[in-house]
């Protein structure tokens, strides 16, 4: 990869391209800090206990929990004693969104977490291992004055975990249990704006349902969703950045066939890294807002999954194109080993989605974290995908560690070296070094951010100004790896200097005489890493 633009610019000129792109992370920070709000919302939702007196629970009625057509309520579980009114008749009725409010699309998606308020009574305590099952529909409508259109059906399992901090006496009856939060539901768009959903728990003795599980008082909702006016700019970022990413991706390919040589791996690793961010940043999202597609958040998981694969063997490959040793690398299958764990990394996690998120097209209550053998199995994925990520990772150092090692060992050589191999082993030095600086930025920035963003309560306030830290850190972040790859293929693209001298006058150096020319190409081969070879190989081919 001889002949970089980054190896023919100016300090000046690359200061002033580094200024340029600090300017544009600057202003990424500052799009998701003062002009988006809050990345989510939550609201939390109380069921309404409704009566369904009907011997068949099968047939489809929706209960609703206000408004026209309320069903008939009971204010606590007491209150259906003397109403003789049976566990399996009551209906817990959540209406979404609150009264005078409604869904929209541009909140992308709806994720449920349960909360149960479950009393302490002697009589009635929680077993060991308790289960809890419930009954769940969900319907939708457009029109406050429309019929529901169903749109799932499910018996739910969630297993409880409750503990009771008070002794289990007499006079503490009543109390309640303090109890994990149960995952719940998850739908990946929002098409619509009215959601219901009527929970039953039904009691079965003889099958052992719902026995031993306490007794269940209320039936708490939180729904997270993401704001709209967060989705607009989020929407508004990525259409300005694909055609941004595209447009220098071309370039960058288009100086590449300009070589009378063929692309070598690092190129080909280069341009792939362009793709795979066109590919996260061309809009998509925007026919979520007029087509009902579920599918959204499982497939910009995909996306990004594929983004960082590339990167990550993108690391690997670039440390290795600059060894500065005499081994053959200008292929893939010579980084199998620091590859392979990326690879079974990926798919491991790809399987673990499709598991989860994958069966939630189908089944919104879906949950694999729900049962033994699903935890047992997702935990397994996870597993592997982490010892997959600290062997890449040990790779990587002992690379760069031998990279730094091999240029420790050059910079002693360098003045006995002759003008044209110095500057060749100079210009790998630096291009190493520089990109060892802008990654090593983009990763502390990373790290830092997702910690400020975890840690502080969602924004900050200066005076009369309100800066969103968890949309600046999502906004910026974005932003910055977008500029990373766009830097990336601006800087490493061969210089129009290199190849318009290639490709008219021979190089300067074919003035030399035949015998000390192929002396020189003889002794460089010798030295130079995979890309030079080729490069200087087809220029003597063409020259002589």
């Amino acid at each position: 990869m001889a002949g970089a633009i980054i190896e023919n610019m100016s300090t000046k000129k690359l200061c002033i391209v580094g200024g340029i792109l600090l300017v544009f992370q600057i202003i990424a920070f500052l799009v998701g800090g003062l002009i988006a709000p809050g990345p989510t919302t939550a609201v939390s939702y109380m069921s309404v206990k409704c009566v369904d007196a009907r011997k068949n629970h099968h047939k489809a009625k929706w209960l609703m929990p206000w408004g026209l057509n309320q069903c008939d309520k009971i204010r606590d579980i007491e209150e259906a004693i003397p109403r003789e009114i049976e566990a399996n008749d009551i209906v817990f009725s959540v209406h979404i969104p609150l009264p005078s409010m409604e869904m929209s699309p541009w909140f992308q998606f709806m994720l449920f977490i349960l909360q149960l308020d479950i009393a302490f009574k002697l009589n009635n305590q929680i077993r060991e291992n308790a289960e809890v099952s419930m009954d769940v529909s969900l319907a939708y409508r457009d029109d406050m004055f429309a019929e529901w259109t169903e749109m799932a059906r499910e018996r739910v399992p969630r297993k409880l975990k409750c503990t009771f901090t008070s002794p289990k006496t007499p006079e503490h009856e009543g109390r309640y249990y303090e109890c994990d939060v149960l995952p719940f539901m998850e739908i990946g768009s929002v098409a619509h704006k009215y959601y219901l959903l009527n929970i039953r728990l039904p009691v079965n003795e003889k099958k052992k349902i719902n026995v031993g599980i306490g007794e269940i008082k209320d039936i708490r909702l939180v729904g997270i969703h993401q704001n709209g006016g967060f989705t607009k700019v989020w929407f508004a970022m990525k259409t300005f950045l694909t055609p941004s990413i595209f447009i220098i991706m071309v370039w960058y390919w288009r100086r590449i066939t300009m070589m009378s040589r063929p692309p070598v791996l690092l190129e080909k690793v280069i341009f792939a890294l362009g793709i795979s961010m066109t590919f996260i940043n061309i809009p998509v999202e925007w026919f979520s807002i007029g087509f009902d597609w579920t599918w959204m958040l499982l497939f910009g998981d995909i996306r990004q999954g594929i983004f960082y694969a590339v990167l990550l063997s993108f690391w690997i490959i670039f440390c290795g194109e600059h060894m500065m040793d005499q081994h053959e690398r200008n292929h893939i299958a010579g980084y199998w080993k620091q590859v392979g764990p990326i690879a079974v990394g990926a798919f491991c996690l790809f399987i673990f989605d499709m598991c989860e998120r994958g069966v939630q097209l189908t089944n919104p209550f879906y949950s694999i974290w729900t049962t033994d053998v699903g935890t047992e199995l997702a935990m397994a994925f996870i597993i592997v995908a982490g010892i997959c990520l600290c062997l890449y990772f040990l790779f990587l150092c002992f690379m760069v560690f031998q990279v730094f090692r091999n240029i420790s060992g050059k910079q002693s050589t360098l003045p006995a070296m002759s003008k044209v191999r110095r500057l060749h082993y100079e210009g790998l030095i630096f291009r190493f070094k520089f990109l060892m600086l802008i990654t090593l930025a983009c990763a502390a920035m990373t790290v830092i951010f997702f910690i400020v963003s975890q840690v502080t309560e969602g924004h900050w306030k200066w005076g009369g100004v309100t800066v969103q830290v968890n949309s600046a850190f999502f906004t910026g972040i974005y932003g910055m790896w977008n500029l990373y790859v766009f830097a990336l293929m601006f800087l490493y693209a061969p210089s129009h200097k290199n190849y318009g001298e290639d490709q008219s006058n021979g190089m300067q150096l074919l003035r030399k005489s035949r015998e000390d020319y192929i002396w020189f190409v003889s002794e460089l081969y010798q030295e130079l890493f995979t890309t030079s070879k080729c490069s200087i190989v087809n220029i003597s081919a063409s020259g002589i």
